[in-house]
């Protein structure tokens, strides 16, 4: 076998899709459909955040706020050598905060009409 063959060498560039059959990208996207790769992102997003999922991210959003802004607070106290002051300050802010939070995520979407 010397390498060098008569026949005719197979070509590997791309030419023009043939009749025969579906191109490429409907087979893709079908494929992909049949998966369920090309759901809209705003529908992924709700679908796993309900039901359980989202009431326990709320609450864990409530309960890390308030700490958060509690921590701040007395930090604060420590390093300033007051009363209490901050960490009331702060953990009234942190409540607030996990409370808009938690509105932000379950309010009702915006109609059109207002």
């Amino acid at each position: 076998m010397s390498g060098n063959s008569s026949g005719p060498r197979p070509s590997f560039e791309p030419g023009p899709p043939s009749e025969a059959g579906p191109s490429f990208e409907q087979r893709l996207r079908t494929a992909r459909e049949r998966q369920g790769l090309d759901t809209p992102a705003g529908a992924q997003a709700k679908a796993g955040a309900s039901g359980w999922g989202g009431g326990v991210q709320a609450g864990v959003e409530l309960v890390s706020a308030e700490l958060v802004a509690g921590a701040m607070g007395w930090g604060l106290d420590h390093l300033l050598h007051t009363l209490p002051l901050f960490l009331v300050i702060f953990v009234l802010l942190g409540g607030a905060a996990g409370v808009l939070n938690a509105f932000r995520r379950f309010a009702p979407a915006n109609k059109p009409g207002r």
